[in-house]
Formats: C-alpha cells, structure tokens, sequence
C-alpha cells in the first residue's frame, strides 16, 4: 500500500502475504511465520540463536569430555539432538524455534568436538591429517546432497525432521562399545588403567590376540599401578604454563580471523548490498561456495603434507591477508579511477575485481580456520583435549556470529568490519611463527609433555651453524647445572667455566 502523506514511509501496511519461492523449500520458517518486515529481525535471532548455543556448547562440553570422557559426550549429545531437533519441527512461534535452536546447536557442538577428539588420538601420527581430511570431505558430501534434499521435503519441518532421524541409526553405533569405544589414550593419561586394562583386554579378545605374547608385559603392568587414582586435569591448568596457553591461544585469534573474514569475502562477493550476485540463481550460488570449501579441503592436503601443519597454516593466512588488503586497497583506487571520463575503467571492472579476489580469500580464508582447529588438536595436551579444542572451535563460532550480527544492523559498518579483521590477519601471520610443528610427532599427553613443544626454524639448519633454541633433548639434558656447579667447587678460582684461566 502506497504510504500515507504524513506517516513513515518504512511502515508496511500490508495485512496477507504471497511468497513466490522458485528455488530450495516451497514452505520455510519466514513464508511460515511471515518474518519480514518489521518481523524480518527475527530470521537473524533464530541464526544468532544456533550459533551462540555452539559457542557455549563446544567450551561446556570441552570440559566435561576431559572430566568424564569422550564416549559418554558423545552418546549424551546424540540423545539430545534428537529430542531437540525433533521439537524444533513442532515448533508453534518463532520464539519457540529460536530457544530450541540454541540446545540443538548445544548438542551439535558435543557432537563435533567429541568426535574430533577421538579420530586425532585414534590415529598413529602419519595418518592424523589424512583422516581429518577424510572427515571434512564427508562433510561437504553432505553440504552438496543438502539442496536436493531440501528440494525432495519441500517442507522446512519435513526437512529437519528427517535430518535428525538419521540420527536413529547412528545412536545404535554409539552405543555399541566395541565399533565407539572409549580413548585409551585418555584413560592411560589421565590414570584410569583398571578401565584401560578392561578396554585392552577386549580388544585382545575381539581380534583374536595371544596376551602371552602379542602384549606381554603390558597387563602386569597395569595391574600394579590400578589401585593408583585417576587424574584428571581442567583446561584452567593451562593459565600456569609457560608455552602451551601461547600456542592456544595464537590458534583462537587464527580461527576467529579466518572464520570471520570469510564472511567479509562471502558478502563482497554475493554484493553485500543485494544488488550483485554471480549467476542471479540460488543453485549455482550455493554450489560456487560450496565448491570453493571442497578446492580449499583439496589444496590443504599436498600443502600441509610438503610445508607442514605451520607453514601451510602461514601460506594461507598471507594469501588471505593479500586477499583481503588487494580488496580493500585496489579496488578503491579502481573506483576512483572509473569516476574519470578518460581513464578507462568501469564498474563492471571493479566487480570482477572484487569477484576473484573474494574468490581467493574465501579460499584460504576456510583452509585457515580448518587447520587452527586441527594445529590446535595436535599440540593440545591428551588429559586437556577437549578443553583446548572447545576453545578453539568456540572461537570460529564468534567469528561466524558476525554474519547475522551485521544482517541484523542491515550492513552498517560492513567496511570498518572488514578492516579490523583484514589487520588480524597481518597480527596472525607474525603470531604462527611462534608455533610449533607437530608434523609426525606424538601427542602430547600431559601439560608437560605440551610444555616441551617449542618452535622451530622454518627452514632446516645448515652445517655447522648453531640452532638459536634448545631441542627437547637439550632441554630434558640441560639439568645438569647442579653437577657442573658441584664441580666448579673443586675448580680455582682463576680458572673459567670452561677450564681457560683468567687474565
């Protein structure tokens, strides 16, 4: 209706709606629920409701898969995501979907940082990244079936109600102990070896092992130290370290940044202003993005495989950091010269522009993110895995909450957003030359053993010239001070430390 002369022309006087949907779910949450308007604000809450609640899931849930172990995280948040899910799809108001949606993203965060826990300490240490890598590929399977799906249900509640049956078959899984067992590699850590010598010797007895002889000297061993108590440490712990709450939390600012300025990129590339999108069809957008995901997860693997877990996890935050300093920079330069008559350059060339830059930065924007959560996997203590890994993926969470906090406040601030995260990423770069490489080495499996990670040079030393840090060894070594001062007892006094007499 045309506005009145004297009223707000934002005010809809509209009473009926006819939504015209050509693409994805005939009927969603927004035709459902008529959520525009002055009611479009809510489609937003009901995206900042899912992910905040994976926030808080993956940091409570941490703690908790630390303190009384992976498997049970795992079953508990596979239960609950169904009952939860399924009364997301009996939804009767928006308000009822958005608070549902928060314990739905609750039990979704167990669920990933459970698992994730127990493929890396699963895995021998050449087959750690390859296995991770695997898992991701499965879920961009799914990212890729999603739309079909969607266009087979045709119903936003069918939709969810199906995804979350599945959940049916993998609950059986779950509780069957012998294809989900618990980590060994925890318990051993944490000193709960009376349950490691029940698991090893079901394990002895499912694959047909001889004890005498395939794992002699193990189960006597264990034997002795069962009376000892479990020690089971918190990721608070970490606030005393020298190293370790360094390396952790140089992992939070590389996720948030990747994960953050992947949407900046995302948004520069769809036109954050609505007016330009790649094709103008919803199938092949998706698919573009999705297909951007699946070339990143590809190039990860011969990278990380020839530089390692740091100078890969580097390579991609300076080809971000390009990325996102040739946007913001070029391109305005470009459109100051498509002003002038003379010069050449049009619009059309900016957004081009704008297109395969976003293109690369959305690219090596999600390999960053990817491998923070998996650097930090490896270099995290086994007694405080889930811990470190909570925090990590909790920090990705908070740089893909800025996606509906920016559509909630229509765009405004989009470039100074842009900005502040194109300047982490200039910080980040400096802070990965701090790290460790873990790169075929064992997993830490207590605060010490992740105390004794400490960087190394880039590029290997060459004959002859001496290394600027102590390697493990020497630090394990170098306790000898107390002998060479009890020595230098015996040594006069105009003699140096290393047996030449003083002038």
């Amino acid at each position: 209706l045309p506005p009145p002369a004297t009223g707000n022309a934002s005010e809809c006087g509209c009473r009926e709606w006819h939504y015209r949907i050509r693409a994805g779910l005939v009927q969603n949450v927004v035709s459902k629920w008529d959520l525009v308007c002055d009611s479009a604000w809510k489609v937003h809450i009901a995206k900042f409701s899912l992910l905040v609640g994976l926030i808080f899931g993956h940091l409570i849930t941490g703690c908790i898969a630390d303190w009384v172990g992976r498997r049970p995280v795992l079953l508990f948040s596979v239960i609950f995501i169904l009952i939860f899910g399924l009364t997301v799809a009996l939804s009767v108001n928006v308000t009822m979907f958005s608070t549902l949606r928060f314990f739905e993203g609750f039990c979704l965060a167990g669920i990933v940082l459970s698992l994730y826990a127990l493929r890396i300490e699963l895995c021998p240490p050449g087959h750690r990244f390859m296995i991770t890598m695997v898992a991701s590929f499965i879920e961009m399977a799914g990212q890729f079936l999603m739309p079909g799906l969607a266009a087979l249900c045709r119903d936003w509640q069918v939709l969810q109600a199906v995804i979350i049956l599945t959940c049916l078959s993998f609950i059986q899984l779950v509780f069957n102990a012998s294809i989900f067992p618990e980590s060994l590699r925890w318990l051993m850590a944490t000193q709960q070896f009376e349950a490691s010598k029940e698991l090893i010797l079901e394990f002895t007895h499912k694959n047909r092992m001889n004890t005498e002889s395939d794992i002699k000297g193990v189960v006597p061993e264990l034997e002795k130290e069962i009376t000892r108590r479990p020690k089971k440490v918190c990721i608070v712990k970490v606030v005393g370290t020298r190293n370790l709450w360094k390396n952790i939390v140089v992992l939070c600012v590389n996720s948030l940044t990747g994960y953050g300025i992947h949407h900046c990129f995302a948004k520069s590339m769809m036109g954050h202003e609505a007016k330009m999108a790649i094709t103008h069809n919803f199938y092949a957008d998706y698919y573009t993005m999705a297909g951007i995901a699946l070339a990143s997860c590809l190039a990860m693997c011969p990278v990380v495989g020839f530089l390692g877990r740091r100078g890969g996890l580097l390579l991609f935050m300076i080809l971000t950091a390009l990325a996102s300093l040739l946007q913001l920079g070029l391109l305005n330069l470009i459109g100051k010269y498509s002003q002038l008559p003379d010069s050449g350059m049009s619009d059309s060339v900016k957004d081009k522009f704008s297109v395969a830059f976003s293109i690369v930065g959305m690219f090596s924007s999600h390999a960053v993110g990817s491998l923070s959560v998996f650097f930090c996997a490896e270099i995290t203590p086994t007694v405080i895995r889930g811990g470190g890994l909570g925090l990590v993926l909790a920090s990705a969470g908070f740089g893909r909450l800025t996606a509906p906090i920016m559509e909630l406040h229509n765009q405004k601030g989009y470039f100074l957003h842009h900005v502040i995260f194109a300047c982490c990423t200039l910080i980040c770069i400096i802070c990965i030359l701090l790290l460790p490489e873990s790169k075929n080495q064992n997993l830490p499996e207590n605060i010490p053993d992740g105390e004794h990670y400490t960087r190394q040079p880039l590029l290997p030393h060459k004959k002859g010239e001496q290394p600027l840090l102590l390697t493990n060894s020497e630090l394990k070594d170098y306790s000898g001070l107390h002998d060479s001062a009890a020595v230098s007892d015996g040594i006069p006094e105009n003699t140096t430390a290393n047996g030449m007499k003083s002038m």
